[in-house]
């Protein structure tokens, strides 16, 4: 890696560092452990700058190293058992709403195009910003905003379609969606 290329990455760094860190703790909980993170893939970075040809793609470049050592991290970590005298109280949760509100946000999101679906993953899953999903998608801010509202608006018509189809299949007296819909126009 010529001079140059060592002096521009380390001026990245400098100007970027902020914006990194906080990529990173959104992919691990502990800060101690973002940190790692972070200079981890800056490691690994370092010795790949000069074959990231656009320099502008190089937040997105780090967080994939991000999300792939975390992957590595998680994939190595090692269970550990303490043996103890007396078995700690089992208190189970009833996560039964929570697994079925998750499954169904999974299954609505299939409705949705590969594009919308990425933005709105980024923005609200990633919790990146505007700017960021922009960058990483290789789209103009705007783009992301205007792909995100469709994206929601689709998102709310798909719940409400099931919502009302779950109703009629209960037989609540509601009259059914083709019947509402006569009547509508």
């Amino acid at each position: 890696m010529a001079h140059g290329e060592v002096l521009e990455f380390e001026e990245y760094v400098r100007t970027r560092q902020d914006a990194l860190l906080r990529s990173a703790r959104r992919l691990v909980p502990d800060p101690i452990d973002a940190q790692d993170l972070l200079q981890t893939a800056l490691v690994r970075t370092y010795g790949r700058w000069d074959g990231i040809a656009d320099k502008r793609l190089a937040d997105a470049y780090l967080r994939r190293v991000m999300i792939n050592t975390r992957t590595e991290w998680w994939r190595a970590r090692k269970l550990e058992e303490v043996p103890t005298e007396q078995l700690p109280d089992a208190s189970v949760d009833d996560s039964t709403e929570q697994h079925a509100d998750r499954a169904l946000l999974m299954d609505i999101m299939k409705v949705l195009a590969p594009k919308q679906r990425s933005v709105v993953v980024l923005r609200h899953w990633e919790q990146m910003s505007t700017e960021e999903t922009a960058a990483a998608l290789g789209m103009s801010a705007g783009t992301v905003k205007s792909t995100l509202h469709r994206a929601l608006a689709r998102l709310r018509e798909e719940l409400e379609r099931r919502a009302s189809d779950e109703l009629d299949e209960l037989g609540a007296g509601v009259p059914k969606r083709e019947e509402r819909e006569r009547c509508a126009a």
